[in-house]
């Protein structure tokens, strides 16, 4: 008696994976779901292909697949901002004047990456600032970033 790989195996197969990656969320069994679904679609264009030859492609598709996802997709879907946390997370940070704030008006920074969901901040400062200084903040006013410029230590 032997036994026949039939394409609605490997479909049947792959929508189990794909099913069991709802309750697992990792996106990694997900992609051993599509390559066997997809060795199911390829049986049906070529049926006479060999279940060693069907194992092959499903190992390797699913390999690629994977690889794919940890090495160019996931790391697109990673928030590289800081949104969402508390001021503690801007504190610290260092970013450059647009406009500098005066007496009668507030200025205006540009981080290099978004911070807390914006790269451009409106800004308070007690210090004299210019159009290019390097500031740093100190505190949160509302809206608006408390700054002081950013004093450069002997290792930069």
């Amino acid at each position: 008696m032997t036994f026949e790989i039939l394409p609605w195996h490997w479909i049947v197969f792959g929508i189990a994976l794909v099913i069991g990656e709802i309750f697992l969320a990792t996106f990694f069994v997900l992609w051993f779901g599509a390559a066997a679904v997809v060795v199911g679609v390829l049986l049906y264009v070529m049926p006479d292909l060999t279940t060693t030859w069907q194992i092959l492609i499903w190992t390797v598709l699913s390999s690629v697949l994977a690889f794919g996802w940890f090495k160019y997709l996931k790391p697109l879907s990673i928030d590289k901002t800081k949104a969402g946390l508390s001021k503690e997370a801007i504190t610290g940070e260092v970013g450059v004047v647009l406009v500098a704030p005066s007496a009668d008006k507030r200025g205006k920074l540009r981080f290099p990456a978004p911070i807390l969901g914006n790269d451009e901040w409106i800004i308070i400062s007690q210090d004299a600032l210019a159009v290019g200084d390097k500031v740093t903040v100190t505190d949160v006013s509302g809206n608006a970033l408390i700054v002081n410029k950013y004093v450069t230590t002997n290792s930069e």
